[in-house]
């Protein structure tokens, strides 16, 4: 294990980023790659840690970034084949595709090594920022965390130690201090407290879900108010309220599920959720090696020439070697 990657992994999941842990899980020598080896990959294609060379690398980031898109982990297999039972293909530079979540690539340059790589996305998880002090706060807060989402509560007029779940509490309004995306539902329950603040600071932010725990009625009152403060339709257009599930007049505790039922509701309908494709739009731009099939990372690749006003890239100068010596035969 290496900590170094692993602390990097965790300061990655609390600041909500999406990302990859990669991990040499066999290598066959001469792999620069060794087995334990660890490394994150993050959405813009940078790597934390230590996977392999030149050749292995571009094609990890590539088949990890696949894995952010549909957000499943794959084994990928890299190197020529070994013999295992794994029905790799031995042609240069071609890939199987297993239903099973494994990804053999030929590799067929200078090295002739082969390694195993273990590739588990981490995407942020829905995250629910409620506000206020009272059982329905609490019971919103236990049930987030009981269905693996992420909880935060926040009461600037009390004390950790006035709720049920201490560790989730902060007792600063200021959500700058928070990570808010689109994955995050912002719920403010403060029975009429400082509502009008909690939602001026809720709109504030890109927060995929504004719910306000109140009335039709003060909910009425409440858009009247924010018109007067100078928020328009379009912002008041996200405000939902009264938040939850229309259940009618029910207890504070059970206003908790009916929030939390509306939320994965929309959750399975595609809400509350980071747009992939944003996410992809400082996506490293890659390229093939037309002489081994590998992939090349456009803004790394050391190895560049130029045929007939096209721009050509390798993995290592053997490749780019052969290229310049019979471009023809690889141009076709």
């Amino acid at each position: 294990m290496n900590v170094d990657v692993m602390a990097r992994a965790v300061e990655l999941r609390q600041q909500r980023q999406p990302f990859v842990m990669a991990s040499v899980i066999w290598r066959r020598a001469p792999s620069s790659g060794q087995q334990g080896s660890q490394a994150v990959i993050l959405s813009d294609g940078s790597v934390r840690g230590w996977l392999g060379g030149a050749c292995a690398e571009p094609t990890v980031i590539v088949e990890a970034l696949a894995c952010l898109d549909h957000g499943q982990p794959r084994l990928l297999c890299l190197g020529p084949s070994d013999g295992r039972d794994r029905n790799r293909s031995a042609e240069t530079g071609s890939t199987d595709e297993h239903s099973d979540g494994l990804r053999s690539i030929a590799m067929a340059c200078e090295s002739e090594g082969a390694m195993e790589i273990y590739l588990e996305p981490s995407l942020p998880v829905p995250q629910v920022v409620v506000i206020g002090r009272s059982p329905a706060v609490d019971a919103i807060a236990a049930v987030t965390a009981a269905i693996g989402w992420d909880a935060v509560i926040i009461d600037d007029g009390g004390q950790p130690d006035d709720h049920e779940c201490p560790d989730l509490v902060r007792t600063s309004l200021d959500l700058s201090g928070l990570t808010v995306d689109q994955a995050t539902a912002v719920v403010v329950a403060t029975q009429g407290h400082y509502d009008d603040i909690a939602l001026m600071a809720a709109l504030a932010t890109d927060a995929g879900y504004i719910g306000l725990v109140a009335s039709a009625k003060r909910a009425e009152a409440m858009n009247d108010y924010l018109r007067t403060q100078g928020f328009g339709d379009d912002d008041l257009a996200r405000i939902c309220a009264p938040a939850g599930l229309n259940l009618g007049r029910i207890p504070n505790r059970e206003i908790a599920a009916a929030v939390i039922a509306d939320l994965v509701a929309r959750r399975a309908e595609g809400q509350l959720s980071i747009d992939a494709e944003s996410e992809s739009q400082d996506r490293p731009v890659e390229a093939t090696d037309p002489v081994c099939g590998m992939t090349v990372l456009v803004a790394d690749a050391r190895y560049r020439s130029v045929h007939d006003s096209r721009d050509y890239y390798f993995c290592a100068p053997g490749c780019q070697q052969r290229f310049e010596a019979q471009p023809a035969e690889f141009v076709s």
